[in-house]
């Protein structure tokens, strides 16, 4: 949890911001996270950072298209320094929010709750205590449940929305048996989608009242649950091809895929749902580039991030249990090998 002096301060940073624009990580806990602050201020700008495991100088294109006065990072660890070196230049504070376990990074206002408590609580979760918008709890639950995460707020949202509620015991429990489950899914497959439906999703989503707004069927909202259905399917059909390469003797699953679209995360996360004894690593190949999803009850970070050290432009990050990866294709075969091998160190001890 970050303390009562770093919410305030973020509250001022708000505040302060005349036109901001938020760079949020393409996720729900991301997206969550921008709607709670540009939501709580009421102005803004929203660009998710897809097909990026940084901030990267390109963005900064956006900042000066948008004639931004503040920048808010969400969910997102690894900056770099060209972009610092702009926004400074520019004299454009940059605050960043996040929740991951890497080392500070070189920005004036950066508020990590891993750095404070040792804890990882999501992004939307501390957005949220930052602002205390009553009426946008329903979005910091999804945020934080999409990010495996019970919030200590989750028994209010139960009461306020009942219909949401259920017999569960696990975040992942929501996610793939109950209504609020399916609420998630919509928003991360609709981030999957074209910029111009993403910037629609995201202007019904800055004023939609309560989680029933995104799950009716309506003009406003058909295109993003078409979107969900499209998408849905294509993760079942991935899904059953690669619980065809579970090795259930080393509690492994390797498995790769081809196609136009990654459906890695949502995938690799279910299957980590069904088999949470499996390590998971799961690869989308396409054209020169290879994006891999783990996930296991070791510390696969730890095996990822020394399976791509001598691979040359491979880059990595995220979670102790859950992390992602991404180097050429013709780095694929030598990362299978290197992880494979750390995999098996993990097991031995």
């Amino acid at each position: 949890m970050l303390t009562e002096k770093q919410l305030k301060e973020i509250r001022e940073h708000l505040e302060n911001a005349k036109n901001p624009i938020f760079l949020f990580d393409n996720d729900p806990d991301g997206l969550c996270s921008f709607l709670l602050l540009q939501r709580f201020i009421g102005r803004g700008r929203g660009v998710s950072l897809r097909g990026h495991s940084s901030v990267s100088k390109s963005f900064f294109k956006r900042v000066d298209e948008f004639k931004a006065d503040y920048i808010f990072v969400l969910d997102r660890a690894v900056f770099d320094e060209d972009f610092i070196k702009l926004a400074k230049d520019a004299n454009i504070p940059i605050v960043g929010i996040d929740h991951h376990d890497i080392p500070h990074q070189n920005i004036e206002f950066y508020y990590n709750t891993f750095e404070t408590s040792g804890k990882s609580e999501p992004t939307s979760y501390l957005c949220y205590k930052a602002t205390g918008k009553k009426e946008d709890m329903w979005l910091a639950v999804a945020g934080c449940i999409a990010d495996a995460y019970f919030p200590d707020f989750m028994g209010e949202f139960r009461k306020q929305y009942p219909e949401f509620s259920g017999n569960y015991k696990t975040a992942f429990d929501v996610r793939y048996n109950t209504d609020l489950g399916k609420l998630i899914q919509v928003l991360a497959f609709g981030l999957f989608d074209s910029t111009s439906n993403v910037v629609s999703m995201i202007k019904f989503l800055m004023k939609a009242s309560n989680p029933q707004d995104i799950l009716q069927e309506n003009k406003q909202t058909k295109t993003f649950l078409e979107t969900y259905e499209i998408i849905n399917k294509k993760v079942e059909d991935i899904l059953l091809k690669a619980e065809g390469a579970i090795n259930k003797k080393k509690k492994l699953l390797y498995f790769t895929y081809g196609g136009q679209m990654s459906v890695s995360q949502p995938v690799s996360d279910k299957l980590n749902y069904k088999y949470p004894e499996l390590t998971i690593v799961l690869g989308f190949l396409k054209g020169g580039n290879a994006k891999f999803s783990l996930r296991s009850p070791l510390d696969i970070r730890t095996a990822m991030l020394k399976a791509i050290e001598d691979i040359d432009g491979a880059r990595g990050g995220g979670h102790k249990n859950s992390c992602g990866a991404q180097m050429t294709a013709d780095n694929a075969e030598k990362f299978r090998e290197n992880i494979l091998n750390e995999i098996e160190k993990l097991r031995k001890g």
